[in-house]
């Protein structure tokens, strides 16, 4: 079996390669291809994953290639990770929507438009690769705004073998399964929404709701349970725990002045992370070799990302980075979170497990009042070579409206990549709940346009 990542030059790799090591004896691996279009970052990606392959030696092949068509020629399994324009493009994403004191971040709002314009017409020609040089391949697509670039691939490509996986919603479960001391694969979760638009309705332990479990222990502990920045009142409300990107929707207003109080978005704050990871790596790459060192940096990139994660939106404190854990503990620790839900899902296409990951799949009727095609968020079962959504009946007013809301948004948005249409663009910005007005989205996209350059595609 070969497993193709394309934009392997990107942080998260040495991740990648740890999470596959730890559980290389379930799948029949037999090819890791890390591409990435940038040579020098992948190089480095290539030193910061060397400890792990010293200390666990692969009994699969590893190559390291900027050859796009070799890397997906026969591949069985390709992963889409990478981000276009890389993260100047993020800053200015996130930057510009702030100065008409409209939400600036990465995938929600105007950031994820500009986001998305940039990447569906390169994913789409790399689905164009694949049709030709490994057309049984699934596609795992993990590049953001992960909903819409996968409902770009299977609705307007027409390619059904792919996927969207996040790895917030598994975050979510995960969180659960630590307050209530079980292991995170015995809980069944039933949730639904779009990708960063999402809720955890009921969690499931051997046929009991824990929810009711859950939100006792976060009256008990002052509201502080899976990771959650919102008031006990609204959790109680809802009847639901909702992603934590919902806060931009519930809490609008702040999230925008904290924001604007911090002086800087997401992106500012974790340039000068990724700037000190590489530079850190291409010292010892150049000067030293030494695989201790490598790991001393790495981890403390994960830590400063980690600590910081979701601060300046919400106004809250960085939290306490884990010094006491070990630096190869950290990154172990890290591992489980992003590639595992992707070999997850790799394990329970091929192997004779199942599984019930929560992905971005087409609808297929599971979410009553969305269309069958729309790209949705929700619990899933994968096996037997298939993915196919659960049914979850039907779904609250609120979550059903704003969810309707954002669909047309992400369809307008995806139509104007796919067509180059400034019209279509401007008239989905428009419409995203968290725009004010037409003459906000028209002076946003203007300056998107005039600060993105040539990262950003030509609108008609």
């Amino acid at each position: 079996m070969k497993l193709t990542f394309i934009g392997a030059g990107g942080v998260r790799t040495p991740l990648v390669i740890q999470s596959i090591l730890n559980t290389q004896e379930r799948r029949p691996l037999t090819h890791l291809c890390l591409m990435d279009t940038d040579a020098e970052r992948l190089d480095l990606m290539r030193v910061a994953s060397k400890p792990r392959l010293i200390a666990t030696a692969p009994s699969f092949e590893i190559s390291w290639t900027t050859d796009a068509r070799k890397a997906i020629e026969g591949a069985d399994f390709v992963v889409m990770t990478f981000r276009a324009g890389l993260m100047r493009s993020r800053v200015v994403d996130e930057q510009v929507p702030l100065q008409y004191g409209v939400l600036g971040q990465e995938t929600t709002g105007p950031g994820g438009l500009a986001m998305a314009l940039r990447t569906i017409p390169t994913l789409l020609n790399y689905v164009k690769l694949i049709r030709e040089l490994a057309p049984d391949a699934w596609l795992l697509n993990f590049t953001n705004p992960a909903g819409m670039v996968t409902e770009a691939v299977t609705r307007v490509a027409g390619f059904e073998r792919a996927v969207g996986i996040c790895d917030n919603p598994s975050s979510m479960v995960r969180t659960a399964a630590e307050a209530l001391g079980v292991p995170a694969r015995r809980l069944f979760p039933e949730y639904y929404g779009l990708n960063h638009l999402g809720w955890l309705r009921s969690i499931y332990l051997d046929g009991v709701d824990q929810k009711p479990k859950l939100l006792q222990a976060l009256k008990a502990n002052g509201g502080h349970v899976l990771g959650l920045p919102f008031d006990l009142g609204l959790v109680e409300a809802l009847d639901a725990f909702p992603n934590e990107y919902l806060y931009f929707f519930y809490y609008p207003r702040q999230s925008v002045e904290n924001l604007l109080r911090a002086g800087q978005s997401r992106a500012q704050q974790i340039l000068p992370f990724n700037d000190a990871l590489y530079e850190g790596l291409r010292r010892i790459r150049d000067e030293t070799e030494d695989p201790a060192a490598v790991d001393v940096v790495y981890a403390r990139y994960l830590r400063q990302r980690h600590s910081t994660y979701m601060t300046l939106e919400t106004g809250a404190a960085a939290h306490g980075a884990s010094e006491a854990t070990s630096d190869r503990e950290e990154i172990t620790s890290a591992a489980e979170g992003y590639s595992a839900v992707a070999l997850g899902v790799i394990e329970a296409l091929t192997g004779d497990r199942s599984a019930t990951p929560i992905l971005n799949v087409p609808n297929r009727g599971a979410l009553q009042g969305m269309a069958d095609d729309d790209v949705v968020e929700v619990t899933c079962y994968v096996g037997d070579g298939v993915i196919r959504p659960i049914a979850m009946g039907a779904l609250p007013d609120h979550a059903l409206g704003l969810m309707k809301s954002i669909k047309a948004y992400e369809r307008l948005t995806i139509q104007a990549a796919v067509e180059g249409s400034y019209a279509l663009a401007l008239k989905a910005l428009a419409l995203h709940p968290l725009v004010p007005s037409y003459e906000t989205a028209k002076m946003i996209l203007d300056d998107y346009i005039a600060q993105h350059g040539d990262y950003f595609p030509t609108l008609r």
